[in-house]
């Protein structure tokens, strides 16, 4: 099945619009290679409570029956086959049906315009799973990539609070929930979640996606935010 295209809203030039070569998820295959990122991934989806993805391991299903999710990757250290990827950016669209460990999911990916040709071309190997590592089981998750671009993705870090801007497509605001230290959030440490073994509990503050027919708000929901240490099988 071919990637869906959708109308040129924001007028981007031939080179920044959805990248055709991306493969079809169900015709994927895993190309292990050598590939890290550290940094951190914050989101925000449609919950009304905590996720319980996260203790679950994503067999219980969301508080609304499916995930509408925004995701955030900022790389503050990263490479794929020794291209750098440091300091570049990267949004997800993630609309999942029911389960997370279900599958069936639907992605998006913005990433930063940036990055090179092969730092692009890498970092939707990584987040498509085909790179395998840490990521592989996308490959298994991820049912449809409806579309995959070169866009301004600008993320915000500011204490307590988190940001992602993409032109008018998705603009996400979250915040950590106090806990009873003031310098401590409210976090779930040492899990097996896929993300990072660390979790900390935040809410959507202004949280709206427009993009690929999806019209969400995440406002007063659900989020998390976790330090991640991915890498490749290699």
């Amino acid at each position: 099945m071919a990637i869906k295209r959708k109308p040129d809203a924001d007028k981007l030039p031939v080179s920044q619009r959805i990248d055709n070569r991306m493969p079809n998820p169900k015709r994927r295959k895993m190309s292990p290679t050598e590939w890290a990122i550290k940094g951190e991934l914050f989101l925000n989806c449609s919950c009304t409570v905590f996720c319980p993805c996260v203790v679950s391991l994503g067999n219980h299903p969301p508080t609304e029956g499916h995930c509408h999710a925004w995701m955030a990757i900022a790389i503050d250290e990263g490479h794929f086959e020794g291209e750098d990827l440091s300091g570049l950016n990267v949004g997800l669209l993630v609309d999942i049906p029911g389960r997370m460990g279900e599958g069936n999911w639907r992605v998006a990916a913005y990433v930063d315009e940036r990055a090179s040709g092969k730092a692009y071309n890498g970092i939707l190997q990584i987040f498509s799973g085909q790179a395998g590592g840490t990521t592989g089981l996308f490959t298994m998750l991820v049912s449809e990539i409806i579309g995959a671009e070169r866009q301004k993705v600008e993320i915000v870090r500011d204490g307590k609070k988190r940001g992602i801007y993409i032109g008018r497509k998705i603009a996400g605001e979250i915040e950590m929930i106090d806990g009873l230290s003031p310098d401590h959030p409210v976090m779930v440490t040492n899990s097996k979640y896929w993300m990072g073994p660390d979790i900390i509990a935040a809410k959507g503050l202004k949280s709206k996606v427009r993009d690929y027919g999806r019209v969400w708000d995440f406002g007063g929901k659900s989020a998390e935010i976790c330090p991640i240490d991915w890498k490749g099988p290699k």
